[in-house]
This record gives structure tokens, C-alpha cells and sequence, in this order.
């Protein structure tokens, strides 16, 4: 399901607090797997730049917007290399 789409849907939620979070959380898990093929942080980069991101005025929407943030930024590293590091600092 394309971006516009679910966050038009999320735009029409009343949902408020938790429930707005959970309706975005079920909206990038409706993103992530309708999407063909894998999901990096390049697709959410893509995700928000469409129109219907760049302004969402419900909070289950802007909540959907923020998780794509968060799913944009690259992850370098895994959880090894930061026990590793952290072992050398202590």
C-alpha cells in the first residue's frame, strides 16, 4: 500500500495518545509489508518525500511519519560492534 494512502487513512483517526501510535505502528507494518521486495532505510527516505508526508496534521499520522524518520536512518554497526566498544571503554 503506497504512503498517501495510509496516511490519508491515518488522517481520518480520532485516535489520540497510545492508540494514535498504535494505528501508526499498524500503518508502517501495512507499508513494510506490502512493499515488493526489501525495506532499507532508502525506501522510508523515499516514504518521506512524498507529499502526502511532508504535512500531517492528525496525530496517528504524524506518529506514522516519525517512525518513518526513524526508519530512514541508517543503522551502521551492529549490536556486537557497540559491546565491543564499550568493553574497550570501561
Amino acid at each position: 500500500m503506497c504512503v498517501t494512502r495510509i496516511i490519508d487513512g491515518l488522517e481520518m483517526s480520532e485516535a489520540t495518545g497510545r492508540e494514535a501510535d498504535a494505528a501508526a505502528r499498524m500503518g508502517l507494518l501495512k507499508w513494510i509489508f506490502d512493499a515488493e521486495g526489501s525495506v532499507s532505510a532508502e525506501a522510508a527516505r523515499a516514504a518521506l518525500d512524498s507529499p502526502a508526508a511532508q504535512n500531517p496534521v492528525s496525530p496517528a499520522a504524524r506518529a506514522f511519519v516519525g517512525f518513518l524518520a526513524d526508519a530512514s536512518l541508517a543503522m551502521t554497526g551492529g549490536a556486537g560492534t557497540r559491546r565491543r566498544a564499550r568493553g574497550r571503554l570501561n
